[in-house]
């Protein structure tokens, strides 16, 4: 049964040697671990050409929020990426963005899936408050879920606490929640956030989880996540 569940380790470093460190010692038989590359490696110099020749499928999370040409453009230099599965887009963007962006994919590499990222799991309603929205966390993720979905993008990235709100609305759809912590974990940066089973709970695709595995005893920390997902 932990085979069906998706579980996206966040690789947020720019040192080489620890990215190697964090891919070997995340591998196990019992689940289905995929490494997620952000900005930090992406943008190092070392990274860029890492991800060039890596063999194993992955996420790369750039969160591309910008004209709808520019977009575009920017997904057309990933083409020699070959083993890319997953690209995120900021529903920010709008929706022709989010559109241009999926039309360019299909074209460079018909099995990369586009994510699109609702509210980053680091706001709450106050943060929106000061930029300038109005709306609630959950009234905007609902909209930019909507834009998402009639935009073409094969996925949605959004907290578990509005997980569990779309899949009633959206049945069929790849939800991947960010936010992930093992029980007991210090929270951090994040103010949305929730356990690997409470995220599963709300029936979602996949789960994104950082410092929960990537600090301290590596290996341990898989135990610990199997553990918990087996309670």
């Amino acid at each position: 049964m932990m085979k069906h569940k998706n579980i996206f380790v966040a690789c947020d470093t720019s040192n080489l040697s620890k990215i190697k460190r964090i891919i070997k010692q995340t591998k196990t038989n019992k689940l289905k671990i995929y490494p997620k590359f952000g900005l930090q490696f992406f943008y190092s110099k070392d990274g860029r050409k890492f991800l060039e020749n890596f063999k194993n499928d992955f996420w790369l999370d750039l969160k591309i929020n910008d004209i709808p040409q520019t977009s575009q453009s920017a997904i057309d230099s990933l083409r020699d990426l070959k083993k890319c599965k997953y690209v995120t887009v900021h529903a920010n963007g709008g929706l022709e963005m989010l559109k241009a962006v999926k039309k360019k994919t299909k074209k460079i590499n018909k099995d990369i899936k586009v994510l699109g990222v609702t509210i980053l799991t680091s706001l709450n309603n106050k943060s929106l408050k000061e930029i300038g929205y109005t709306k609630s966390v959950n009234q905007l993720v609902l909209r930019q879920a909507s834009l998402i979905k009639k935009s073409g993008c094969d996925g949605i990235v959004c907290s578990a606490q509005e997980a569990k709100m779309l899949r009633k609305k959206y049945k069929k759809l790849f939800i991947v929640t960010p936010g992930i912590r093992l029980p007991g974990d210090n929270i951090n940066d994040q103010s949305r956030v929730t356990t690997p089973n409470e995220a599963f709970k709300n029936k979602v695709s996949g789960i994104v989880m950082g410092r929960s595995l990537i600090k301290g005893n590596i290996k341990n920390n898989i135990q610990r996540l199997i553990d918990h997902l087996n309670q």
